[in-house]
C-alpha cells in the first residue's frame, strides 16, 4: 500500500469551487488542496455515461479510475467485463477503468470523488 504525505495545511469549500464543468445532466465541482484534487459530482435523473459524458470524452467506455463516496441518490455501474454494482447513499466505492454508469430513480446522484476528479468530463486535447 502506498503512503501519501500531505505537506501543507489548507481548506477549500466545494461550495466555492476552483472549477465547475457542466456536461449534459452533469455538474462537476472541483477544488485542489495541496497536491490533491477533490470533486463533487451531481448527475441528474436520466443521466447515463453513454449519453452525457461519452460525447465529451469520445471513448467507448469510461477509462478513468474512481474512488469516492456517495452522498445521495443511486448509481448503477457495469464494467466492460460484465461486473455490476449499485452505489447508494453512504457507500464508498472504487471503479476501475472500462465501465458505463447510469442514475437509477428520480433523485440526483451526488458523489465526492477523490481520484480522477481532475479529468472527469474533460474533452481530451
Amino acid at each position: 500500500m502506498s503512503v501519501n504525505v500531505v505537506t501543507q495545511l489548507q481548506v477549500k469549500s466545494l461550495n466555492s469551487p476552483d472549477e465547475t464543468r457542466s456536461p449534459d445532466k452533469t455538474t462537476v465541482e472541483i477544488v485542489t488542496v495541496g497536491d490533491y484534487t477533490i470533486g463533487r459530482t451531481t448527475f441528474e435523473p436520466g443521466w447515463t455515461w453513454d449519453d452525457c459524458i461519452k460525447p465529451v470524452v469520445g471513448t467507448d467506455s469510461c477509462q478513468l479510475s474512481h474512488v469516492g463516496f456517495c452522498v445521495s441518490g443511486s448509481l448503477e455501474v457495469e464494467t466492460n467485463d460484465g461486473g455490476q454494482v449499485s452505489i447508494s447513499s453512504g457507500d464508498s466505492y472504487s471503479i476501475p477503468p472500462g465501465h458505463h454508469a447510469r442514475v437509477v430513480g428520480d433523485q440526483p446522484f451526488q458523489g465526492i470523488e477523490f481520484l480522477s476528479a481532475a479529468e472527469f468530463g474533460v474533452r481530451p486535447e
